[in-house]
């Protein structure tokens, strides 16, 4: 599971260069010099850029240094192989380097290299955070999960109907279609419950109503058969069946409306399946439950409390009165502008 979440750590502006690189002693030598005997020495690049990008760049260092140390090493070859396959289809996207460089300007890089460091320390940050997200959670939390949202196999066929409406469209003609599309699948549970009373063959009847009304050409000849599936079976997009097919006993069908990306069902549940042992469920219990959480509105503060924790961890000292401050600064923001979007 890869769930996108916000970032909100400093983005460096990395510069990226080549040629001569002088080796220096002291903060007294000399990185600039002039004609007059004038010079610019170390620290004096150092207060300046300090004061530029210096809690950026700061930032950057810090957390490289400790997600690298962190993280097991496959977690930081997907970081890599992440960040050149974004830079690998960038460059197949744009024709030169200077439509490429214009539009990674926007996320505040000038190269491609910056670009491309920043992509891996986003993709650490990320999985750093989710894994903390994991660490702290409770036996409790994943008790309730399982007995709530950890589901057997189920044998399941649905009957869809879309809402058809073209792009150009007007708010009236979309709701005139929805309507009109809640309405068949009215008829459809009243033509179930008319032949359950009856006493007729229901599961043929849903067989013979899917061939009829329903919108999914890959299963209505098949009476609606979506054979065994689970959350995530079909990519997620069915998920609200299995959800509201849990609640059905073998042999029933829904008798309120379902929705999905897709459209509106009416499904009937013919076969319940065994359900994972808790032990067997349990990774996906937690990556369902981290997914959930930085989903959340309070995804922002897991974020933090993440940066926090891996931070003290490694007891960070900063030496720099002024950057220490400035970090201080940041952290605050940061903690604060967490608590406020809350």
């Amino acid at each position: 599971m890869k769930k996108k979440i916000l970032l909100i750590g400093a983005s460096a502006l990395l510069l990226c260069g080549c040629g001569k690189i002088p080796t220096l002693s002291n903060g007294d030598e000399a990185v600039v010099k002039f004609n007059d005997g004038h010079m610019i020495s170390v620290n004096d690049l150092y207060e300046q850029v300090k004061n530029t990008y210096g809690l950026n760049s700061l930032v950057t260092l810090v957390d490289t240094y400790i997600y690298e140390t962190e993280l097991p090493k496959e977690k930081i070859e997907s970081a890599d192989s992440y960040a050149k396959m974004a830079i690998k289809q960038l460059q197949d996207s744009y024709s030169s380097e200077s439509d490429m460089l214009t539009y990674i300007s926007y996320f505040g890089y000038n190269s491609l290299d910056a670009y491309q460091k920043g992509l891996y320390l986003s993709y650490l940050q990320n999985t750093a955070i989710e894994e903390y997200v994991k660490s702290q959670i409770t036996e409790k939390e994943l008790k309730d999960y399982y007995e709530n949202s950890v589901y057997p196999n189920m044998t399941i066929s649905h009957i869809l109907v879309k809402a058809e409406t073209s792009d150009t469209a007007t708010d009236d003609e979309k709701t005139e279609a929805e309507d009109k599309a809640k309405e068949t699948i009215n008829t459809i549970i009243k033509e179930l419950d008319k032949a359950k009373k009856a006493k007729e063959d229901v599961a043929a009847k849903f067989s013979e109503l899917a061939k009829k009304y329903s919108q999914d050409d890959g299963t209505k000849n098949d009476g609606g058969s979506l054979g065994e599936i689970n959350l995530g079976s079909l990519n997620n997009q069915y998920d609200e069946l299995v959800e509201a097919a849990a609640k059905l006993k073998d042999g029933e069908y829904s008798t309120e409306l379902i929705t999905t990306e897709a459209g509106y069902h009416v499904i009937l549940k013919t076969k319940t399946g065994e359900k994972k042992s808790y032990d067997e469920a349990l990774e996906e219990m937690n990556e369902a439950i981290v997914e959930d959480k930085l989903s959340s509105e309070d995804s922002n503060s897991y974020a933090v409390d993440a940066l926090q924790y891996y931070r003290k961890k490694y007891d960070l000292d900063i030496i720099d009165s002024e950057l220490k401050s400035q970090y201080g600064n940041y952290m605050n923001n940061l903690i604060n502008s967490a608590r406020n979007n809350n």
